[in-house]
């Protein structure tokens, strides 16, 4: 199997998938698969993405399975002038769940507005288009655009990673984004220049969360 070297290099020109030989192809997708880190965002700095891969990055969303077509979920990017007021938001939520918190624990709340020189948010629309599609399979949906993005960033060099936290639920942040109340606020994607990561974590085997429907002994373990 093909392993991608880290860090990757920026190619000046992409190979359309199409055209490389199926076992190349394969080889390929999973180097990628098997090379995405979760770097958090306090590793991650300057230089992030360029705009065209920014762009790449986004659109890479658009390949996400997508049932009904409705594009359930949508991407707010915090530019540096807009990180000030997340950061406030970010004190606030804190504050408000905890009236104890120090002024230092805070500014620590505020301090992870700035992380990483690209921060979007990931929103999930639970209302749009077919009301008979559920919930879990618009999330689905948001995960796997979100999957297609991380990848898409590992591919072109960048680290990335996605945070939550109970700030998401909080009054401050549904409206500096202007979130609907049928909108969720899912989470933070964060993508930049790896300064420094941890050794790979070992990853589960597939025998140890795949099972089999067998038709006389129920569900046995293993494929």
């Amino acid at each position: 199997m093909a392993v991608i070297p880290w860090p990757l290099h920026h190619a000046p020109r992409q190979v359309p998938t199409a055209a490389l030989p199926p076992d190349d192809t394969a080889a390929m997708a999973a180097a990628l698969i098997h090379s995405r880190q979760t770097i958090l965002p306090k590793r991650l700095a300057a230089p992030g993405p360029s705009a065209g891969e920014l762009a790449q990055i986004l659109s890479a969303a658009a390949h996400a399975p997508d049932h009904g077509q409705l594009t359930p979920w949508r991407f707010v990017l915090v530019p540096a002038a807009a990180r000030p007021a997340l950061a406030d938001v970010f004190a606030q939520a804190l504050c408000e769940r905890d009236p104890a918190a120090t002024p230092e624990q805070a500014e620590q709340a505020r301090e992870k507005a700035y992380r990483a020189p690209v921060l979007m948010l990931v929103v999930v629309d639970s209302q749009c288009g077919d009301p008979a599609i559920d919930l879990s399979e618009r999330l689905v949906s948001a995960g796997c655009a979100v999957q297609n993005m991380l990848l898409m960033a590992t591919a072109q060099g960048f680290g990335s990673a996605l945070t939550s936290g109970k700030a998401l639920k909080s009054p401050g942040l549904r409206g500096l984004f202007q979130l609907d109340a049928w909108e969720q606020a899912l989470c933070f994607v964060s993508i930049g220049t790896v300064q420094s990561r941890k050794a790979a974590r070992a990853r589960p085997v597939a025998d140890s969360y795949v099972s089999t429907l067998d038709p006389h002994r129920g569900v046995v373990p293993g494929f």
